[in-house]
């Protein structure tokens, strides 16, 4: 049996070993490094230290967003269509990281421009950075989960390792950088300085993560190793799965978006910016103990039922805060309680959309790992565009004013509304979504036919 080979000899010969579990998963740690910082720092940034209106940058992040979205399909076209000796998803994580780096300095800097020109100079990096650069590193990154393996734990697995890394990176963030700034000189400058650094650390990162890891996973029919794009988006709207996943990217994103809105909170509501680090301690440090005690779970019960048990313990975390807002302990608490909540959904939801591109496969007869994941991620940017872009349109109708000691009635009731009530929203869409999600009890059979299909054994289709 051909160790590329689908089906269960093939499947096991395909052993995953820690050392590329780790070095997959610091790809997500680099990720972060921007990425984390794009959602709890970028909104800040612009309004309080480069000067720029909260309304203005709201819409700066939807119109980028939705860019970033369609690059997202681009880049999985171009992934699909790479050849190298490394893959086709693998090898851009080395061509992408030093440009990474850089772009994480430029994201960070403020020119010295007037109104208009610091506009114009947010759109321009605030594009290069997320749109074309990160899409170009995170799509082929993200799609390489469907390519190292095909055993769906082994997936589950490899997915935990990255998303531990992805908590960890991001808490790093969320507790690092405004010390870090300060040990930098504050202000503008120390922002910069500050990710000069983490675009240094990125770029390494993800060289190492190109060089722990190699691709395995080859299409079922070698004929249809290159899909043309025409055919391989028209084979998306038969795949049921992937829909539900785009529409909880969606939902997932906004709320990760929402996440501009924390230093708010602790700043207005909390009364002290710093009580940030511990708000993000809180909720990092439970989610990454969760995320270690997935897999067994996972297992047991499935990705779909153990995601949803993550979404109802999240709404209960919502209410505990909402019943003591301004009480830092019971917001602490709750911090703690989302956190461990969103282990579940973490350790399963890139693992879900890995899958959908074998029941993409199995009813269409073509794969295509790069589209199929960059069309879920798709809606991730999008939402997450709709996000942040939401943080800055809500602080606008509350009138928020940047830098000022005290707010108005109605942006402190803003800021609540982002911190508090919107993300209970958020996470009752996301259980109605997953209960429509029918994919884990289909999966092994799906995987034994195109097994059968690489054998020359059955010739048609499941209807």
């Amino acid at each position: 049996m051909k160790k590329d080979s689908f089906g269960t000899a093939g499947i096991q010969a395909q052993k995953i070993g820690f050392g590329e579990k780790v070095g997959y998963g610091l790809g997500d740690f680099a990720s972060n490094l921007v990425w984390g910082a794009v959602g709890s720092f970028m909104v800040f940034f612009y309004t309080d230290i480069a000067g720029i209106a909260a309304a203005a940058i709201g819409t700066v992040m939807l119109i980028s967003r939705i860019f970033d979205g369609f690059s997202d399909i681009l880049m999985g076209i171009v992934m699909d269509k790479t050849k190298s000796r490394h893959g086709k998803a693998r090898p851009w994580l080395l061509w992408m990281a030093i440009p990474y780096g850089v772009s994480a300095v430029l994201l960070f800097t403020v020119p010295p421009f007037g109104e208009t020109g610091k506009i114009i100079y947010a759109f321009v990096t605030y594009n290069l950075a997320t749109t074309v650069i990160y899409t170009a590193i995170n799509i082929p990154y993200g799609a390489m989960t469907a390519l190292i393996t095909q055993d769906q734990y082994q997936r589950t697995v490899i997915n935990i390792f990255r998303m531990v890394f992805a908590m960890v990176g991001a808490l790093f963030v969320n507790m690092a950088t405004v010390p870090l700034v300060g040990a930098m000189g504050g202000g503008a400058t120390g922002w910069q300085r500050a990710f000069m650094v983490y675009g240094a650390v990125g770029a390494v990162i993800f060289m190492m993560c190109f060089f722990s890891t190699r691709e395995r996973v080859k299409p079922a029919q070698a004929e249809k190793a290159v899909v043309p794009v025409k055919e391989g988006i028209k084979a998306l709207k038969y795949n049921k799965p992937w829909m539900i996943m785009l529409a909880l990217g969606l939902c997932v994103f906004i709320g990760q978006g929402l996440g501009g809105a924390n230093i708010y909170y602790a700043q207005y509501i909390l009364g002290d910016a710093g009580k940030m680090s511990l708000l993000m301690m809180a909720q990092f440090l439970p989610l990454i103990v969760g995320l270690f005690a997935m897999a067994p779970v996972i297992k047991r019960h499935g990705k779909r039922n153990t995601a949803l048990a993550g979404s109802v313990i999240g709404i209960g975390g919502s209410l505990v805060q909402i019943a003591a807002p301004t009480s830092f302990v019971p917001v602490l608490v709750g911090m703690a309680i989302k956190g461990f909540a969103m282990a579940p959904l973490a350790g399963t939801v890139f693992a879900m959309i890995a899958d959908t591109i074998e029941y993409g496969e199995w009813k269409s007869g073509v794969r295509t790992e790069g589209l199929v994941y960059s069309a879920a991620s798709f809606g991730g940017k999008v939402g997450s565009g709709v996000g942040v872009g939401m943080v800055g349109w809500i602080l606008a109708w509350g009138g928020y004013v940047a830098g000022a000691p005290t707010q108005s009635a109605n942006a402190l009731f803003a800021i609540k509304a982002m911190f508090l009530y919107i993300p209970v929203a958020i996470s009752a869409i996301t259980i109605l979504l997953l209960l429509a999600y029918k994919l884990d009890k289909q999966y092994p059979m799906i995987v034994e036919e195109l097994h059968r299909r690489n054998n020359g054994g059955a010739e048609g289709r499941q209807a």
